[in-house]
């Protein structure tokens, strides 16, 4: 094979994942006016039936533009050799290859995230907030941009640095080295991410007394659950849109709230909330999605290791210098028909998870409160009631709002 038919064979996989999903789009898009299901009727009013219609809209019309703006720059920055431009320039100041990746990817990052910026600031301050449901200031929009920033810097430089030392000192087998620290970087988040993380962006504040508090730890002792760790999370200050999450394993797992939640929903529809997250924790969901995608890494690792040195990668890419960063990003781009694939069955396993999680609660609790919460989170959220399937089966971790109540009073 020669260089320019892998460029090409390149071309040809962004271009139709682009069209894919804009086909899935389409279809999902024709579905908007669609009548609400009986079972849904309650959900909207007519006012606001008519504010979902539109929000869904205005939403989608940006989401084409988007992905049309970011398609073309994709294509223009491969015909006009950016990978070359910037590989060149990194190579001006340093001959050290983990210099000149760390600078090669900063360059990526930083232009990719400049130009994606104002699509973000236009959805935040305009979409989001004509809706209503914007609460973040400029100032904590640009803050909470830095943060991640500085956040890729650290993390990202960090980790890319050991990977490619270990790319040097060991050649064909850095694979495994780079999985295991992988998967002890993945085990370390998924247990310290409350606590290490997420304060950098948000406040946390233990669950204070009451009913609420109570009735959780009621429910939590009535179904074998130990739970000490519950937080509530200052999610009001960026948007009203509300949710609920479990993370850790073990003596550091939590609960943590969203106070719009709290502010939205009655304390059993709180508590329906939560036995759906308990049921996910008691189903050994967690531990699942964890070992599943620490399996699929070393595959990929593998696979990476293979190919990561062969100049054919470069060259596809316009350059003459074959290294571990060029050859990542190729990698990236041929592996992606695969990502595709496994991400299609970790859907497909996530929604048949929310309905064992759904089961759970409605066993261990009450359905009826976690159907009328789901609908009031829907309502508030100005949610689309009518997805075409197809759409659903390839973007959506859970099932639709119809599917989860159908389940539920089954």
């Amino acid at each position: 094979m020669t260089p320019n038919t892998l460029f090409y064979i390149f071309i040809c996989i962004l271009l139709f994942d682009f069209l894919f999903d804009s086909y899935l789009t389409f279809l999902n898009n024709k579905r908007f006016d669609d009548k609400i299901p009986n079972k849904l009727a309650d959900v909207y009013d007519e006012e606001a039936y008519k504010k979902s219609q539109v929000y869904k809209k205005e939403n989608a019309k940006f989401s084409t533009i988007t992905s049309l703006f970011s398609i073309i720059v994709t294509l223009s920055f491969f015909f006009l050799e950016g990978f070359k431009l910037i590989d060149d320039f990194a190579r001006s100041f340093t001959d050290n290859s983990i210099l000149v990746a760390l600078i090669f990817f900063g360059i990526m990052m930083f232009g990719s995230d400049i130009l994606s910026t104002p699509f973000s600031y236009y959805k935040t301050f305009v979409i989001e907030e004509k809706f209503g449901f914007n609460k973040t200031t400029k100032k904590l929009f640009w803050t909470d941009k830095l943060k991640g920033w500085l956040m890729s810097i650290v993390l990202g430089g960090g980790i890319l640095s050991i990977v490619i030392i270990f790319y040097q000192f060991t050649a064909d087998y850095f694979w495994i080295y780079t999985w295991i620290l992988i998967a002890f970087f993945s085990v370390f988040m998924n247990l310290f991410y409350a606590k290490l993380i997420v304060p950098i962006f948000n406040k946390q504040t233990p669950l204070e007394e009451g009913e609420l508090k109570t009735a959780i730890e009621s429910y939590a002792k009535k179904v074998g659950f130990t739970l000490q760790n519950i937080f509530v999370i200052d999610g009001s200050k960026r948007s009203t849109k509300a949710n609920a999450y479990f993370s850790g394993f073990g003596s550091q797992k939590r609960i943590t709230l969203y106070d719009t939640l709290i502010n939205d929903l009655e304390t059993e529809e709180i508590v329906a909330v939560l036995a759906h997250e308990v049921g996910h924790y008691k189903r050994k969901h967690i531990i699942f999605n964890l070992i599943f995608l620490l399996v699929l890494t070393g595959f990929m690792l593998y696979l990476v290791s293979l190919f990561i040195s062969s100049p054919l990668l470069s060259n596809a890419l316009s350059v003459s210098i074959p290294s571990f960063h060029i050859g990542l990003i190729a990698f990236g781009i041929l592996y992606s028909p695969i990502s595709e694939i496994t991400g299609l069955f970790m859907n497909y396993v996530s929604r048949k998870f929310e309905y064992q999680a759904d089961d759970y609660a409605k066993n261990t609790f009450d359905g009826l409160f976690l159907v009328s919460s789901l609908k009031k989170l829907s309502k508030n959220s100005l949610s689309n009631l009518t997805p075409h399937p197809a759409y659903v089966f390839v973007h959506y971790s859970h099932p639709t709002l119809l599917q989860r109540i159908e389940n539920l009073e089954s």
